[in-house]
């Protein structure tokens, strides 16, 4: 069993408390957004195995199937496949979507030949990986995620009596709904110069105002994201998605193509091993139109909220339809829960504190906001803590 120690990401729409609290630290005053836990070569997870700090990545490639096991080797690779982290969004995320696996490995293969660095502000494919992810609620937690039904999106648009908006909503409500969503999504992207920065101004001002009388409702979730974008087109994008408010222990999953954005709260995120992200607005950075309609799915429904399926050990499971990653949630209770294997985990403890002992004998004590590693032969390790809960990251195998 390794300590983890972990890399916190600054990124600007972070909390300046949250992910402090989580780790008993005093706020320094700067965003700290996202906690990442794991191997991924961004910011790789540190352990120490008696000679000094290392990163995991490093430790799994000196011997990939000591610590992911066989199996997990010869499913996936030889890296482990998925990445854990604590997200703390103060302000809104962009709104985005993910590739397919073979939309990934094409995107990449393509920019790789064209000689775009992988840092480059307008490189789309950092890696040849898709993103599927799973996002937990820690805290109640407020984003848009999928698109809204052709019809509701007009309704809503036509709402807020904004004369600009009605090109959209008369292409909403006359196609079919694939072709009304991209016509509508596409339009939107394209409006630039004074017609976008009126047009926008005007929406503002109008989800504002509406706000005033659905103060915890969709439009107060709008209103926040224009105050913190202002002249942002993404906020007309916004219009077209689902407005979602989780609560602890509920979660959304969302697969490739689905777009989506969170807006306020904190949550234990999980997903493949990948940074592969198109925007679509509430952002300042690169935005590549094509690509990302070619991405995204206009398929229109309601976001699937996940409340997880409860086991007699104190495991609550979200089921997912990948195999790169398997979230869980012990509550933990008098008896010790004892963890399956044989398969590479990360846990994460999120309230109170817990002892981890394996099956030969040895114990790690990990603290609120404290991690570790479990290599595949880890099978049988117990977890105990009375009152405490702890997230539990593996694979499908």
């Amino acid at each position: 069993m390794d300590r983890l120690q972990n890399t916190v990401r600054p990124y600007a729409w972070g909390s300046t408390t949250a992910i402090p609290a989580l780790l008993g630290q005093q706020p320094t005053g700067e965003p700290q957004a996202e906690m990442w836990l794991g191997a991924h070569p961004g910011d790789s997870s540190r352990v120490d195995r008696g000679n000094g700090p290392a990163t995991l990545d490093a430790v799994i490639a000196a011997d990939p199937e000591r610590e992911l096991g066989a199996a997990a080797v010869a499913r996936f690779g030889p890296a482990l496949p998925f990445l854990l982290k604590v997200l703390a969004a103060g302000r809104p995320l962009s709104i985005q979507a993910h590739p397919t696996l073979e939309q990934a490995r094409a995107g990449y293969a393509a920019e790789e030949a064209a000689g775009i660095p992988v840092d480059a502000p307008h490189r789309n494919y950092k890696d040849a990986n898709h993103k599927p992810e799973l996002l937990c609620a820690l805290d109640e937690f407020e984003g848009l995620c999928g698109f809204r039904e052709p019809a509701e999106a007009a309704a809503l648009m036509a709402s807020l009596a904004v004369p600009a908006l009605d090109p959209l909503i008369d292409v909403l409500r006359s196609k079919p709904a694939a072709e009304a969503l991209a016509e509508t999504l596409a339009a939107v992207l394209s409006l630039t110069g004074e017609e976008a920065g009126r047009t926008v101004a005007e929406v503002a001002r109008a989800v504002e105002a509406a706000a005033e009388g659905d103060p915890s409702g969709a439009m107060a979730g709008y209103a926040f994201a224009a105050r913190e974008f202002p002249g942002d087109t993404g906020l007309i994008a916004a219009l077209l998605l689902n407005h979602v408010r989780l609560q602890p222990g509920e979660a959304l999953y969302l697969g490739a193509g689905v777009p989506h954005a969170y807006l306020r709260g904190t949550g234990v995120e999980i997903m493949a091993n990948s940074d592969n992200v198109l925007r679509c607005g509430l952002t300042p950075k690169h935005i590549d139109v094509p690509e990302l309609l070619r991405v995204v799915r206009f398929e229109p429904g309601a976001p699937d909220v996940l409340r997880p399926a409860a086991a007699a050990d104190g495991e609550h499971h979200y089921p997912v339809p990948v195999d790169e990653f398997r979230l869980s949630r012990y509550t933990l209770g008098a008896e010790p829960a004892v963890l399956p294997g044989p398969a590479p985990q990360v846990l994460l403890c999120t309230e109170g504190s817990v002892r981890l002992t394996s099956a030969d004998g040895g114990t790690l004590d990990l603290a609120r906001g404290q991690s570790a590693f479990l290599p595949a032969d880890g099978t049988d390790t117990a977890v105990a803590g009375p009152g405490a809960t702890v997230f539990r990251a593996t694979v499908t195998l």
